[in-house]
This record gives structure tokens, C-alpha cells and sequence, in this order.
């Protein structure tokens, strides 16, 4: 049943992968009526997140917000499927790298990379960063249950040169590598919200108490990887632009959590500048110690 399911899905994706970009887009606004207007896909949870953290603005400003958002939302999901057949050179066009620089030098130092980022903008296209390296990539992503479709995940993932590994294969890649004195860079989106039961530390996020993502400080630390932020920047409908940050030249003498309370200062204020772009759809604040939002 996976591989019926996905012989009548693959030629629509491929279909819309080569469609001209005006079309592409407009394709992309139909996607969104439906998506928004009609299905209402987790609406709920969009707005409850915009609630806990814009209080102050006002019901038609966090409205203009989440209509912006969903728009967004279908460009960034249907721009994955574009990745089927875009060149390399159309790529280098549409995500760019303002500071190439700063990336270089941190490979000149000869330890690994941990590469901090979220969900935000296009970090999708995020992945064609490999090509610039001089180092191995690895994308660490959630293994899909289909696995017609989650080879078509990997393959569009690794088009570019990323090497994918599921959450469950990190450690151990990560500590091979190490081990072969092997210098990589490891993609960790650190700004979802961790199980409450396995939570290790706390901080605010717009304010709120809530648990984080201390995965890729604590790998960091333990196999001596230099880590830096990703800030990616939507230019325009269908182009982007990132830039890379200075975290830590020395994690393990960095206190514990701190890298990650400064990775997630940084994903707030990213996010403040065009809230638009963050995804909302996830459940960011599903445990929370304290709301000054009202809400239960």
C-alpha cells in the first residue's frame, strides 16, 4: 500500500517541480486558500503560539501575522518539492550566503561543526550550503514512516551534498567520526520543544518558561566541536539569504546551557524581525511553567 500511495503521488510532486516560477507561485496561493481557508490546518495551534508570544499586539495585527504565515508556510512546503528539479546554478541564485568568510575560517580551525538552526524561513533549502563545504555535512532529520517517501526525503535532502542520518543515528555517527578524526558539520534544528520527561534544562522563549533542545551544545561539549549560529533571511517571494554566526571557538569551556539559551536569543530576535517566517504550526509552548497570556 506505501508503494501505491506513492506511485500516484511522485508524478504530481515531479509535475509541480517543473512548473515556470509565476505559475509556481500562483499554484502555491491556490494551495493556500485551500490549506487556510477551507481545511483550517492547525490553525488553533498558529494562533495560540502567536498569542503567548505577541500579547501586545492587537487581534488584527497577530491576524495579518498568521494570513502572511500561511502564505509563507505553502511556498516553503511546495518550494521542498521544487528541489526535485531545480539546477545548482538556479539554487546558488535563489539561496545565497552573505558571509561565506566566516564559515571558511571556522573550518580552517580543524574541529568539527555543530551548525545551529530552526525552522525558520528556508531552512529546507538550507541543505545546499553543503556544496560550499570543505568539510562533510550531515542534516540530521526524523525518519519518515512511508519509506518510498522517506527515500524521496533523502533524496532531496542530499541533492546538494548533505548526508542525512535519522535523530537515532546521530550519536553514534557523530562519535565514529570523532573517533577517525573525520571533521564534519552537523545541522541541528534546535528550536523544537523536547518531551517534558526528558528535558534537561529550562529557559524563556518570548518570555515563557519552557523546556530546550540541548542536544547539539551537549554533543558540542562532549567531542570538541566549535558551533555556530545560521540566520536565514527571506529577501523576497522565492529567495533567501543566510549568514553565518560565531557561537563558541570552545564549547566545553562554555557553562552548561548557555550556548543553547544564546542559540534561542537568537532564534527570538530573528524571528522579531519578520514573524511571518517562524513555523507556527509547531507546538512550541506545549509544557510551559508560566503564561502571562491568559491562557491555560
Amino acid at each position: 500500500m506505501q508503494f501505491v500511495v506513492f506511485i500516484l503521488v511522485y508524478p504530481i510532486l515531479w509535475l509541480i517541480s517543473i512548473l515556470p516560477y509565476r505559475l509556481f507561485y500562483l499554484f502555491s496561493d491556490f494551495i493556500c486558500f485551500f490549506v487556510y481557508r477551507v481545511i483550517g490546518y492547525r490553525k488553533g495551534t498558529v494562533r495560540e503560539n502567536l498569542l503567548i508570544a505577541f500579547p501586545e499586539k492587537t487581534a488584527e495585527e497577530r491576524l495579518a501575522i498568521e494570513r502572511k504565515f500561511y502564505q509563507h508556510m505553502c511556498d516553503l512546503f511546495l518550494e521542498i518539492i521544487k528541489t526535485l528539479t531545480i539546477s545548482e546554478e538556479e539554487m546558488n541564485n535563489r539561496f545565497t550566503i552573505s558571509n561565506l568568510e566566516v564559515l571558511k575560517e571556522m573550518e580552517s580551525k580543524g574541529k568539527s561543526i555543530a551548525l545551529m538552526t530552526g525552522h525558520y524561513a528556508s531552512y529546507e533549502w538550507s541543505v545546499s550550503v553543503n556544496k560550499k563545504l570543505s568539510v562533510k555535512g550531515y542534516a540530521i532529520y526524523k525518519k519518515i514512516a512511508n519509506r518510498h517517501f522517506d527515500k524521496l526525503v533523502r533524496d532531496i535532502r542530499t541533492k546538494f551534498g548533505a548526508t542525512l542520518i535519522t535523530t537515532k543515528e546521530t550519536i553514534l555517527t557523530i562519535e565514529t567520526n570523532y573517533n577517525a578524526g573525520v571533521q564534519s558539520l552537523y545541522g541541528f534544528a534546535s528550536d523544537q520543544s523536547p518531551k517534558a520527561s526528558r528535558a534537561i534544562n529550562w529557559g524563556t522563549f518570548f518570555g515563557i518558561e519552557t523546556p530546550l533542545q540541548t542536544g547539539a551544545e551537549m554533543l558540542a561539549k562532549k567531542f570538541d566541536m566549535n558551533v555556530m549560529f545560521m540566520r536565514i533571511r527571506k529577501v523576497k517571494r522565492g529567495y533567501y539569504d543566510c549568514s553565518f554566526e560565531v557561537l563558541s571557538y570552545d564549547a566545553k569551556s562554555v557553562p552548561d546551557f548557555e550556548l543553547t539559551h544564546l542559540f534561542m536569543r537568537k532564534m527570538e530576535e530573528q524571528i522579531l524581525e519578520a514573524p511571518e517566517y517562524y513555523l507556527w504550526t509547531h507546538k512550541r509552548w506545549k509544557h510551559r511553567r508560566a503564561l502571562e497570556t491568559g491562557l491555560s
